[in-house]
């Protein structure tokens, strides 16, 4: 085996975020008819299915807790454990926090893979934790039947600086800090057909930390924020909107694509977890005329992994908000669309 080479995306079925529980099911999983102690100190539970847990330690300062694992999304052991950290750690950062601590979650087939594969899957979590400014301190491994990574990470934030996926604003912005498609081109690679240059492409935007939440946390006109990640674009929008009891219009022109995920689309190539996802809010969605549905359908659900921010934002601050960004150098400033009164269905997709 040491002269083969290996490609993790073999071992395991899924890829990434899109190895998530389809939303239907994952709210049958969580319900419950035992009455659940409430803690005035718990900010955020799993009631609003927000990105992560957090908790007051004062009047002024919380502690946000979150943890996230999956199969491999990249061949690659090095980035497929930079992939998964940064995944982890944008929770934190979608909460408008800082993260202080991570901890690492690692199950490996030692009978089917190279312990020096699950080295080398460390060595790339420590290169991003290093880069988010905390350490990985330690974690727990297992023997597993398919290759497993991820951290729990803890992060801190000023209570009045917390951000939630259920705060927007009827007549905010909707803002979107990367480009989706990356489902799809996962499957591309797990397939064999992706491109060098593609698979470096969507490999990079993989490993680009989300830190900019921290800052727009500061910022009391983004009202709502989340990272997009399992259950794609559309999926965390209704979480967003429905939760904060609006609809959203959504300029489908003005989402930003890879534009290679639509090379691989037209070959058919589709992440199952795309239909799971579709198949779980496709009722709550609703197309104006002169969209490509066939092709929103594959991609407004794609399943992404460590994707971009979702931000909800007053008119007033869109200006404060898009030099953040700039001076984070992230291209991606133009709105995608604008929450609004809820409505029969809470998605409507339209062209601009």
């Amino acid at each position: 085996m040491s002269n083969e080479i290996i490609r993790l995306t073999q071992f395991s079925h899924g890829a990434g975020c899109g190895c998530k529980i389809a939303p239907q099911v994952l709210q049958t999983i969580l319900q419950t008819q035992n009455n659940i102690e409430t803690d005035h100190r718990l900010l955020v539970g799993n009631s609003t299915s927000d990105d992560a847990a957090v908790y007051a330690l004062d009047a002024e300062t919380a502690i946000i807790s979150t943890t996230d694992f999956f199969m491999p999304i990249v061949d690659d052991a090095f980035t497929f454990g930079k992939i998964a950290s940064a995944n982890a750690i944008s929770d934190v950062y979608a909460m408008g926090g800082k993260p202080i601590l991570a901890i690492a979650i690692l199950g490996w087939p030692i009978d089917k893979l190279p312990v020096a594969l699950a080295q080398q899957v460390l060595e790339g979590s420590r290169a991003i934790c290093k880069e988010a400014g905390i350490v990985l301190a330690g974690g727990h491994t297992i023997d597993s039947t398919e290759p497993i990574f991820g951290l729990s990470v803890n992060g801190m934030v000023q209570i009045n600086h917390l951000k939630r996926n259920n705060t927007a604003k009827e007549g905010d912005i909707l803002l979107l800090t990367k480009p989706i498609g990356v489902g799809i081109l996962s499957t591309a690679q797990k397939r064999g057909v992706i491109t060098t240059e593609d698979a470096v492409l969507f490999e990079q935007q993989m490993c680009v930390l989300n830190k900019v939440g921290a800052d727009l946390g500061a910022i009391d006109g983004v009202h709502a924020m989340t990272d997009v990640t399992g259950f794609g674009l559309l999926g965390h929008l209704l979480e967003m909107v429905e939760n904060s009891g609006l609809g959203a219009t959504i300029f489908y022109n003005k989402i930003p694509i890879i534009e290679a995920a639509k090379t691989y689309l037209a070959q058919r190539i589709v992440p199952d977890a795309t239909y799971r996802n579709w198949n779980s809010y496709s009722t709550k969605v609703a197309f104006d005329k002169g969209i490509n549905v066939m092709e929103a359908f594959n991609i407004l659900p794609d399943p992404q992994t460590n994707g971009g921010l979702l931000i909800a934002v007053a008119p007033n601050e869109l200006q404060t908000v898009q030099t953040i960004l700039q001076q984070h150098q992230i291209a991606y400033i133009q709105h995608i669309g604008v929450c609004v009164a809820q409505q029969e269905k809470p998605i409507f997709i339209t062209n601009q």
